[in-house]
């Protein structure tokens, strides 16, 4: 599982650098098919991984609004900030926690942390495609997003 949020992390990072080619406007610009922008896509990601783990962890939830981060700075700044708890969060026994039964304010069901973790996971992967689309409309090469083949950082790296 660690080896999935290294590579969305990873990921994530190059899509940061692509979207340095980028100004502000196209960053920001309303696109269909997804949550709103590129820049918003990439904040939503770090929103809802930060979100979901404080909350299997019964943390309270802490709320950042998109225009307190509607640069690619300050959104890259909060994805490293937030990493770097997440991080020490994700060194623990997972094995011991797998089958823990989690609630959240913003969800009536509950799910076990596994599911939480893979929900995560796979949330950042499908925004990654819509990313990967928007970037063909605007005829530019996508981040590749092989899984195979990539050198990942260690979360023990960080």
């Amino acid at each position: 599982m660690i080896k999935f949020f290294e590579y969305n992390w990873q990921i994530r990072d190059e899509w940061f650098d692509w979207c340095k080619q980028l100004p502000i406007e196209e960053l920001l610009k309303e696109r269909s098919g997804g949550v709103g922008s590129i820049l918003y896509t990439l904040f939503h990601i770090i929103d809802v991984e930060y979100s979901w783990l404080r909350g299997s962890q019964g943390k309270e939830d802490v709320a950042v609004r998109f225009v307190d981060y509607n640069t690619l700075d300050k959104v890259k700044l909060l994805s490293d900030s937030y990493r770097k708890e997440i991080v020490e969060f994700l060194k623990i026994d997972f094995a011991k926690l797998k089958q823990k039964l989690v609630s959240v304010p913003w969800d009536e069901h509950t799910y076990t942390f596994d599911e939480i973790l893979h929900h995560i996971i796979s949330h950042e992967i499908h925004h990654i495609g819509q990313l990967s689309i928007w970037a063909k409309e605007l005829k530019l090469s996508p981040v590749p997003a092989n899984f195979i083949g990539r050198e990942l950082k260690s979360i023990h790296s960080y």
